[in-house]
């Protein structure tokens, strides 16, 4: 286990698991809480025995936004001193796979934590929100740009300006959450899905998130460029050979990431 303050880490199965660890304050996201976040998926990055990163949080909420009480008397100016999302800026930059396994309340600041995951399974009853806008504000880490990518800019502006709470069933419906599990299989499910992910060749997945994310931003043509120099250079991996050779010999390929 880790000696990280807000958050708890371990390793296993190929799997680097961070959970948020303030679950009275329904982790509530404060500057040392992403900091420590951002540290262990960067360190999991780099980490050979980490092929797949799975986010959840402890107790009845993924996590319920940012810490008020620590921006209530913020400034213009003490943030661009702070570099208020300079770690947030470093999730966009993770190469391996990111499994979010959320629950409960999913608001504000860990709406953008939960959006900046690959892939969302959540338990029945999740709630998402960004209610920045009651509080005076708006999402800053990320969150009015991620939402319009994934639903659009209608239904973006409509959700982020009332501040509307949106059941799990309308999330999956409009593709930010791919999977509805029960909350007492919430943590097997995730497992059994980030497990399934690790045994595959960690290089391609790799280069499968790489071109996928350029998918967002890239014209279908430049898209496709991209995604063809990827192509080409997994045939330089040692993975390639081994997963067409166990294929031609009817076996389990066995990758390594090389």
């Amino acid at each position: 286990m880790s000696e990280y303050v807000f958050i708890e880490t371990k390793v296993e199965d190929y799997i680097g698991i961070i959970e948020l660890n303030r679950p009275k304050q329904l982790n509530a996201l404060n500057r040392q809480m992403i900091k420590e976040i951002v540290q262990v998926m960067e360190s999991y990055d780099q980490d050979d025995t980490v092929r797949v990163i799975l986010l959840k949080g402890k107790g009845r909420a993924f996590s319920a936004g940012a810490d008020i009480d620590e921006m209530s008397n913020d400034d213009p100016i003490h943030l661009e001193l702070l570099n208020q999302f300079q770690d947030w800026d470093r999730l966009s930059v993770i190469k391996k796979p990111i499994i979010g396994a959320v629950q409960g309340f999913v608001f504000g600041g860990g709406f953008e934590l939960a959006l900046s995951c690959d892939v969302l399974i959540a338990a029945e009853g999740t709630e998402f929100s960004f209610p920045e806008v009651n509080l005076g504000v708006m999402p800053g880490a990320g969150g009015t740009q991620r939402l319009t990518k994934l639903v659009g800019r209608t239904l973006a502006l409509e959700w982020i300006w009332s501040a509307k709470r949106i059941q799990v069933e309308e999330a999956q419906s409009h593709g930010f959450v791919n999977r509805i599990v029960s909350g007492e299989l919430l943590e097997e499910e995730t497992l059994k899905f980030a497990k399934m992910i690790a045994e595959k060749p960690p290089l391609a997945i790799r280069l499968i998130k790489d071109s996928v994310n350029k998918a967002v931003d890239y014209s279908l043509y430049e898209g496709m460029q991209y995604e063809r120099k990827n192509f080409y250079l997994l045939f330089s991996s040692e993975d390639q050979k081994e997963g067409m050779n166990a294929f031609i010999e009817k076996r389990k390929p066995k990758f390594h990431g090389k």
